[in-house]
């Protein structure tokens, strides 16, 4: 059945909020009166309604299995390859990105996961992303370890179709040319540029148009469920990318009252993957990373302004050194080089990111076992 979209009046601000599948006992559906449930209305002078409204009729799931490639072909980069072996840290590292969320709404809407995590673990709340400070270039950034100048990618949609993947390496490619079984999903259609063909073990992503253009977090991380209960192999690298924080940013803005639901939202969804982690991993068995592409004022994003550009960024699991302090600035970049340090892999050497070292334990290791 199609997914039925209204528009009253002018043009939509910011992003289109819906997705397949948003399950009605998710929290995310209990954000409205029953009435508006699967309704987002964004905020004018008439308490009741609204200029704009998307009114979801029925959400669709998307079908298909997710892509399994084979035979990547990214070499080991020389200088790579003359440097002594690294320790590997962690069998399973898993990023999490929530898009749009600002540091300083965890403690003010009591993101209890988040907190949780900073607490066991290690954080800033000061991290840096780049300009620009919007999704694509930034989640770029953050999976490629370099900026934005040398990644090239500089638009935020879609636009595969005329300037194709990303031509750097990514954490996966590089991941996966060392034996490493890989996995991402995405909950945006823009992230297709991230998915180089033979780099990704497993990904899932919205395939776009008006039935499938994004998707909210209870789909995704059912995805991620389905994925890491049936997999014959576990994944060492896993990517989860949440968009609630960023869709309410910019239909409400940020640091509203819708925001604050979007967050907690999130922060749901945090939860949920920690315990599916745990279930497939074993506890203390795997390292997270979570953090955000950018964060936001008003109703946007991307410029220079420090509300938009300070991002979090939280470590916790097997390898953490619980309350270690962490160096001045954090960036994006060092995501991706933390990623892979951990993995026991050397960065390119024209990564700008550096693994966050700190962050973590000496002397900890694990047996080379990938199931």
């Amino acid at each position: 059945m199609p997914l039925a979209v209204v528009k009253i009046g002018g043009a939509l601000p910011g992003h289109v909020i819906t997705g397949p599948n948003c399950m009605p006992e998710k929290p995310m559906s209990r954000l409205l009166p029953a009435r508006a449930r699967r309704t987002f209305l964004a905020p004018t002078a008439k308490p009741a309604f609204a200029t704009y409204a998307l009114v979801v009729a029925t959400l669709v799931a998307t079908a298909g299995a997710g892509a399994d490639t084979t035979d990547v072909h990214y070499d080991v980069p020389a200088a790579a390859a003359t440097l002594p072996a690294l320790q590997q840290r962690s069998e399973h590292v898993v990023i999490i990105s929530i898009d749009g969320l600002r540091p300083d709404a965890i403690d003010k809407f009591g993101a209890k996961t988040l907190q949780r995590l900073m607490r066991e673990g290690t954080f800033t709340l000061k991290a840096q992303t780049i300009l620009p400070s919007k999704t694509l270039p930034s989640h770029t950034s953050m999976l490629t370890g370099v900026d934005a100048d040398q990644h090239g990618i500089t638009w935020n949609t879609d636009e595969v179709d005329s300037h194709g993947h990303v031509d750097v390496p990514t954490v996966f490619g590089l991941a996966k040319a060392q034996g490493f079984h890989t996995a991402a999903f995405f909950s945006k259609t823009k992230f297709h540029h991230l998915e180089a063909p033979n780099t990704i073990d497993y990904v899932r992503s919205p395939k776009g148009g008006m039935r499938d253009p994004m998707w909210l977090a209870p789909y995704t991380v059912s995805l991620v469920d389905d994925y890491l209960k049936k997999s014959a192999r576990s994944p060492n690298l896993m990517f989860v990318h949440i968009g609630e924080p960023d869709f309410a940013g910019h239909l409400y803005g940020w640091m509203s009252g819708m925001y604050r639901k979007a967050v907690v939202e999130a922060d749901a969804a945090v939860a949920e993957l920690l315990h599916d982690a745990t279930t497939r991993f074993g506890a203390g068995n795997f390292t997270v990373i979570v953090t955000a592409d950018h964060g936001g004022h008003g109703r946007n994003h991307g410029s220079s302004d420090p509300r938009d550009t300070t991002i979090p960024w939280i470590t916790w699991g097997k390898g953490v050194q619980a309350g270690a302090t962490l160096p001045a600035t954090v960036k994006t970049m060092d995501t991706a080089a933390t990623a892979l340090w951990l993995l026991g892999i050397h960065a390119p050497a024209e990564w700008v990111g550096h693994p966050v070292a700190s962050a973590f334990t000496s002397g900890i290791s694990v047996a080379a076992v990938r199931h």
